[in-house]
């Protein structure tokens, strides 16, 4: 039961978020457009009733086949992931100019004379609309569509699966069938709707082709990145729910990852918690003989240890000078290290980016790009940074999440290697300093974007859209507030016209910012004294404060035009 209701909540949030936009429009008016009726010599006969159930239903059957079993037939016939998609919009492109010249309609009705016509007939089913959508709608990928589309890909698609796919796609069609109906209710309550049902016709076949077009151009995606996600809370507090955890939402419980559940986090002795699942989904590969893709089951005989990570992330900077230095000294005694780097913002997915940040960390092991989260969701992750370390034998023997604990993590992997080459002589053991902050001695990992903001201490309203903030008289400790014209979008905020200000109050010894655009950023202290940094190239992390005291600290922060702020983040 927890399992249907957390399918039908996760579908439910999806259908109300802003993804689910685009497609709006086309299922207003196909759910009404032959609800009006057509007129004929012996007046007008009404359309069926059933057309916005048949538009819903078409969707959740190919929504639902699509993403449960897509990825594993295209890949049983070598065909590409998109081409589904691409047959997706181009039906919606054939309907559309159905709908608009009849005399196209009737020749791709044509094949299909031998049925009934009333079973083909545009005007009293909208089922194939619902297919053609069903194929191209991609919504967010929260936590339960992340389950699916991993044990789609897996293929270990069991009554479990299935259960969530279904629960989860009625979910998302609830929303969907409420403007279906209100589509036809309109069309139902205007006469003028009711005798005009060309004209009906021709403005939802436009809407048709105007969808088809923008998911060429992945028009889409602009629009949602121009809308705050006003569901991501909602989104994490289903995830963290005990309903939620139990069903390890984060990245579905197959086979392949079931025993990982045997490591506990951070033991200090070695456990045995199954065969490591497979690297998957990588978009490419960095720092590997011509981008060549590394496969685990090749490392056999070889202690392997897979770092996840992203390049602005705070908590992964303070420890990739570990992984790194574990990489020099044991990489001759039989030690591969492998960066999975997953994004957390857009500009994350960048291979430029990605490699840039690699270089500038001093990472010359491979690096996998995994974009679309692919192997963090196989490896059940939730954790930047985190580190799996495996065995000769492919056999996960440790887990360690977050920060700190090096020392036991080495102790560990000297083991191993011991134990996959006796008598070998390592190495004497590395010598960084462990610079996790003690929890709590710091503030909060600090973000500006509208779907993800803490802490903000400005007193007015912290929403999407160009605002003009002023400082508050009392700031409490902890927070940030803004001051001037600034546009506040999804992952960042910036100037919306000249220079703006963000004032930090923190308490930590190490500040950092991360940066986007291109300009000069002045930055001064509690004690007037300021710095210029120049902001270019790679958006990445830049330094505010090192070797501080832990003590309260203030920044103000003045911001051009062309900058973007995402985050500050405290060490």
């Amino acid at each position: 039961m927890d399992l249907i209701i957390i399918g039908v909540l996760g579908g439910l949030i999806t259908g109300i978020s802003p993804c689910i936009l685009p497609v709006l429009p086309v299922i207003f008016l196909t759910g009404g457009a032959q609800s009006a009726g057509f007129e004929t010599d012996g007046g007008v006969i009404p359309a069926r009733r059933s057309r916005p159930y048949l538009v819903i239903a078409g969707l959740v059957l190919s929504f639902s086949l699509v993403t449960l079993l897509g990825s594993l037939v295209l890949g049983l016939l070598n065909l590409p992931q998109d081409v589904i998609r691409w047959a997706g919009i181009a039906v919606l492109l054939i309907l559309g100019i159905g709908l608009i010249v009849p005399r196209f309609e009737q020749l791709i009705e044509k094949p299909f004379q031998w049925l009934p016509r009333r079973n083909v007939e545009n005007r009293g089913s909208g089922f194939g609309v619902g297919l053609a959508l069903g194929a191209v709608f991609v919504p967010c990928a929260g936590p339960v569509l992340a389950a699916i589309i991993v044990a789609g890909a897996t293929g270990r698609i069991g009554l479990d699966t299935v259960l969530l796919t279904v629960s989860f796609a009625i979910g998302v069609a609830v929303p969907l069938l409420v403007f279906a109906l209100a589509g036809r209710g309109v069309v139902q309550r205007i006469r003028a709707f009711r005798t005009r049902e060309r004209g009906l016709r021709i403005t939802a076949g436009i809407a048709m082709m105007a969808l088809a077009v923008g998911l060429v151009f992945n028009l889409p995606q602009y629009l949602q990145q121009l809308l705050p996600d006003y569901t991501a809370g909602v989104q994490q507090d289903l995830l963290d729910s005990p309903q939620g955890e139990s069903l390890g939402l984060g990245g579905l419980v197959t086979d392949e990852n079931r025993d990982l559940d045997k490591c506990a986090n951070d033991a200090t002795e070695l456990q045995s918690c199954g065969t490591a699942p497979q690297i998957r989904g990588i978009e490419e590969w960095l720092n590997t003989p011509d981008g060549e893709a590394v496969n685990l089951e090749s490392l056999r005989g070889k202690v392997v240890l897979i770092d996840f990570w992203a390049y602005s992330c705070i908590n992964c900077q303070r420890s990739i000078p570990h992984v790194v230095a574990w990489n020099k000294a044991y990489a001759d005694a039989g030690l591969q290290v492998i960066g999975v780097h997953s994004p957390e913002y857009a500009f994350e997915k960048n291979p430029a980016n990605v490699a840039a940040g690699a270089r500038s960390f001093g990472i010359d092991y491979p690096v996998a790009l995994d974009n679309s989260l692919s192997t963090w969701t196989a490896y059940r992750n939730r954790y930047w940074p985190a580190h799996y370390l495996i065995d000769a034998q492919g056999v996960v023997r440790h887990i360690s999440f977050g920060e700190g604990n090096y020392a036991t993590a080495e102790k560990l992997i000297r083991e191993l290697l011991a134990d996959a080459n006796p008598g070998e002589q390592l190495p004497a053991a590395t010598d960084v300093a462990d610079n996790t902050p003690e929890l709590g001695s710091t503030t909060r990992e600090t973000f500006l974007g509208a779907t993800k903001a803490l802490n903000f201490g400005g007193g007015a309203t912290y929403r999407a859209g160009v605002t003009s903030f002023s400082f508050p008289a009392d700031q409490a400790a902890d927070t940030f507030a803004l001051a001037g014209d600034w546009d506040v979008q999804t992952q960042y905020a910036a100037p919306a016209s000249g220079d703006a200000q963000v004032r930090l109050r923190y308490h930590a010894r190490e500040v950092r910012v991360v940066l986007a655009g291109s300009g000069d950023l002045t930055v001064t202290d509690q004690s007037g004294a300021s710095q210029t940094i120049s902001v270019s190239g790679t958006p990445r992390s830049y330094e505010l404060l090192s070797g501080g005291s832990g003590d309260a600290g203030e920044f103000t922060l003045t911001v051009p035009a062309g900058v973007q702020v995402y985050s500050f983040t405290f060490g």
